[in-house]
């Protein structure tokens, strides 16, 4: 079978990032009006199961993919840590194996980047990112996808991002440098991303450590809990942190018609006050709700039903 990874956005590259947000927002469209569970009119996936492997806990990444396997047609099936042998020393190669024997594709959630690296290197069908310590490139389709949405071009946006140098800002930046926007992320230096994630970028991410220089000017505000799963209440962090909590204040700096987006879960009053969040700026729930229509468009492409030839 031929089949496409989807590890990082690198690996479709600007053409298949363009052809993913276009089939996202094209089958989002056409299925107004249907009930949540009813299949697309074509079922472009029938017949296939995708196998979900979850390390982290989940509620967006496992619901969303659920439906989008569901909504296209297919059927999944859910291993954790704790209910499947990978919990009892079994290899992620080994597993890799065993499960593309019987899925046809493998979405995987996890905490260090080389056990989707093995898991993609022994499968021998479509392996996708559902997120991992060093990217999330998931959940920035679906950023991307909201952005398009509220009537704003991607080359020559400017994102703004507030807060701790993780994962998902790692995937910002990466966007930036194939879609041709600029991130500027505020962030304190004891937890901004190594250089090696800031080129990336390809010249168009840059960090500061001033919010007010980050929003200044910005189309998009982005912001990220600043506590990620794994990592203990870290007192110090939060203290570093609180400068760069998104106010009305600092997204008044922003453009008049400057968009908020928040991955969530939120903590409210630590990286955001919630007349942001609530606010009329903030676009969580589109953007929540656009991770199933992005990574519908997103298994389209490992199997090569969009975004051209196989290369």
């Amino acid at each position: 079978m031929t089949y496409r990874n989807f590890l990082n956005l690198s690996d479709a590259g600007p053409d298949g990032v363009a052809a993913i947000l276009a089939d996202a927002i094209d089958r989002k469209r056409a299925r107004a009006g249907l009930p949540k569970g009813a299949p697309d009119a074509d079922a472009p996936l029938a017949g296939h199961t995708l196998a979900m492997v979850f390390e982290k806990n989940s509620t967006r990444t496992r619901v969303s993919f659920e439906m989008a396997i569901r909504q296209l047609g297919g059927s999944a099936v859910v291993l954790d840590a704790a209910t499947s042998q990978l919990g009892r020393g079994e290899t992620v190669a080994d597993t890799a194996r065993v499960l593309s024997g019987y899925c046809d594709a493998i979405m995987v959630r996890t905490d260090d980047h080389a056990k989707l690296l093995e898991m993609a290197q022994y499968a021998s069908v479509p392996v996708i990112n559902g997120l991992t310590d060093d990217s999330h490139p998931c959940q920035i389709m679906a950023d991307l996808q909201t952005i398009l949405e509220s009537g704003k071009a991607l080359p020559g946006l400017k994102v703004a991002w507030l807060g701790d140098g993780n994962n998902v800002l790692a995937s910002f930046i990466e966007a930036a440098g194939l879609m041709h926007f600029d991130v500027v992320a505020a962030c304190p230096q004891s937890f901004s991303l190594p250089e090696s994630a800031i080129a990336a970028g390809k010249g168009r991410a840059r960090t500061v450590n001033d919010p007010a220089e980050a929003v200044a000017g910005a189309d998009v505000v982005v912001t990220d809990t600043w506590i990620s799963m794994g990592q203990a209440h870290a007192e110090a962090k939060l203290a570093a942190l609180a400068p760069y909590q998104v106010t009305e204040a600092l997204m008044a700096q922003a453009k008049p018609d400057a968009k908020f987006l928040h991955c969530l879960p939120a903590h409210r009053g630590e990286e955001v006050t919630d007349a942001v969040i609530d606010g009329p700026q903030s676009l969580i729930w589109p953007e929540a709700e656009n991770r199933l229509h992005a990574q519908k468009a997103v298994l389209r492409w490992c199997f090569g039903q969009i975004g051209g030839d196989f290369g």
